[in-house]
């Protein structure tokens, strides 16, 4: 696959990925290497990378695996290990795992003796295809998605769907939900790739992660710090965000991955789509039945329905406490900043239930 050319830096796949970083790392001078994984990468990708990459001296550091360490205080333990293990201005960080790891430590290494470089190797299907490409690092406040970060970019990002093969298939669902979302706003092929191979996507997974990164990327460089256009890839993430965060803190709710909390929410903001934007209620009854089928139904009661409005207004793109969504005109063309009233919010988490 040939590689995609970002801001600044290069998307690299299989095994060109491998020669690209090992080019990197024997011409470009660091004084120390360190890998940062969780439990779950540590196992089952660091071997794999150690091989391909045939590293010698290096040092790990390893987090527990799960959002509820995407925090200040993973933060913290990692940049005490950094500073014990010396690392200085000329260190480099290979961040390998999921848009846990991705996004914590872009933002670990950015903030390190202000700055040192980093490599993004996601892991999962949603890291390759969302996470690990854009710029954007950060951790959750709280329960509050992605509260605190910049953006920063990588040295390069290294794509290889040959570690899908180490995580669960609920995990490799969840990313099928950001494919989705590329498919409603930018490639509606994507979407119907997805709706009517749905029990062999394995056999689709290159093609849809490359065409999913083709696509962020050309948002990416129109607009990297999402004043405009990169708000669109925002599409069913604002309730999204705050369903996955509900179950996230509720002792008496299984958690949901991002990709399912995800589906919820392009489910219910192609409802509010049709009710505001006369986008023909069909699309947003079709992915009902597929989110639900595929993915299990969520267990929303109406008593959940307050305290998850109430999280929406912690979104990102709120402007003065204004709670702002991207919906769909039409299939591939959204409306951006629409402002949902809050009896239409009900009827949305209402909607999704029925």
């Amino acid at each position: 696959m040939t590689s995609i050319k970002s801001t600044g830096y290069y998307i690299n796949f299989e095994a060109n990925a491998y020669q690209q970083i090992r080019q990197y790392l024997d011409n470009n001078f660091h004084s120390k290497l360190f890998i940062l994984t969780d439990e779950n990468t540590q196992k089952y990708c660091l071997p794999v990378f150690k091989k391909q990459v045939q590293l010698i001296d290096f040092e790990v550091i390893t987090i527990p695996a799960g959002e509820i360490y995407k925090n200040l205080e993973s933060c913290t333990l990692i940049w005490n290990q950094l500073s014990d293990l010396e690392a200085d201005r000329k260190s480099i960080l290979i961040n390998l795992g999921g848009g846990v790891i991705t996004d914590m430590g872009g933002f670990v290494a950015s903030c390190y003796k202000r700055g040192i470089k980093f490599i993004n190797i996601p892991t999962t299907l949603l890291s390759m295809v969302d996470a690990s490409v854009g710029g954007k690092t950060g951790v959750d406040l709280g329960v509050i998605k992605n509260q605190i970060g910049l953006f920063s970019n990588p040295e390069m990002v290294l794509i290889d769907p040959e570690y899908l093969q180490t995580v669960s298939d609920r995990e490799k669902k969840s990313g099928v939900a950001e494919i989705i979302k590329y498919g409603f706003t930018f490639d509606i092929g994507l979407w119907q790739t997805i709706k009517d191979n749905a029990t062999m996507l394995e056999k689709s997974y290159n093609q849809l992660i490359y065409r999913s990164i083709e696509i962020k990327n050309k948002v990416v460089l129109q607009d990297l710090h999402e004043n405009d256009l990169r708000k669109s890839l925002n599409f069913g993430h604002t309730i999204g965000h705050a369903i996955e965060s509900y179950f996230l803190d509720s002792p008496e709710k299984e958690a949901l991955t991002h990709g399912e909390a995800i589906a919820i929410g392009m489910v219910i903001e192609l409802y509010f789509s049709s009710e505001l934007l006369k986008l023909p209620l069909q699309h947003a009854n079709e992915l009902k039945i597929f989110a639900q089928n595929y993915y299990g139904k969520a267990n929303i009661l109406e008593k959940d329905f307050a305290p998850i409005i109430d999280l929406m207004k912690f979104d990102k793109k709120n402007v003065s406490g204004n709670v702002n969504f991207v919906l769909l005109e039409s299939l591939e063309k959204c409306k951006l900043d629409v402002s949902i009233p809050n009896d239409l919010l009900i009827r949305g988490l209402e909607f999704y239930n029925n």
